[in-house]
Order: structure tokens, then sequence, then C-alpha cells
């Protein structure tokens, strides 16, 4: 199938195509004699892999990894199992993140509500802050 063809199954743009191929995620597809490219159905399978990796957060570097193991012949299971504990410490420093910035955020909007807007000089533009 031709690249408008794979963009449209896939949901997503030639262009996202061609850079998934420049950074080696998809495999250079045949040619057919004009020069346009000719993906298989496999290049659908590959694009569905690359999407779920990417809603788990995983960067395209490491999904790019995993699709190397798998290419060379390897089960990249292991791999990707220390990736998502990898990713659940993440997100878990990022949800911690977010409390204490939510408790931050609650402090001054409950300052803010006990301070005047006529409080507020030029000099410190706003008092809430």
């Amino acid at each position: 199938m031709r690249i408008g063809e794979l963009a449209g199954k896939a949901k997503t743009r030639a262009s996202t195509l061609r850079y998934y191929e420049e950074r080696g995620l998809l495999q250079p597809p045949e040619r057919t004699p004009a020069g346009y490219r000719n993906y298989g159905d496999e290049a659908v399978q590959r694009l569905e892999f690359i999407d779920r990796a990417r809603a788990a957060g995983l960067t395209l570097a490491q999904t790019a990894e995993i699709l190397e193991v798998r290419d060379a012949g390897g089960s990249p299971c292991g791999h990707v199992r220390d990736l998502l504990d990898r990713r659940l410490v993440e997100i878990d420093e990022q949800l911690e993140h977010l409390r204490l910035l939510r408790t931050s955020v609650a402090e001054l909007r409950a300052n803010a509500a006990q301070t005047s807007p006529e409080a507020c000089t030029p000099e410190s533009i706003c008092r809430y802050l």
C-alpha cells in the first residue's frame, strides 16, 4: 500500500510515517518502479504498536529500542517490563509534584480571598502571587 493509504489506516499523516522511517521506527518499505513507497500489512501492526507505546508514555527512542530487539529476533518483553516500571515511578513522581503544586495554589487562593485587590501596589504587581 502507498504511504497515503497507510497513513489513512493508521490515522496519521504521511509526514509522520516518513519521520518514523527516518528514526528507524518504521522499516523502509520496498519501492515501486516509479519510486513510491510500497508498505505491507505488517506496517499497520507496527504503527499500532507505536501508538500503544506512546499511549503508555514511552518515548520514540524507547519504542525504537523495543523494535530493534524484536527486529533482531529477540523478545523485548523483559525490556518493556523495565521501561514500564520506570514509567510508573515517573508517573508517581509527577503525581506527587502535582499534589504539592495544588496545595501551594490552594494556599495562594486562600490568601487572595483575604486580601483586597486595592492592597496591591504597582511594585508588587499583584500580592496574590
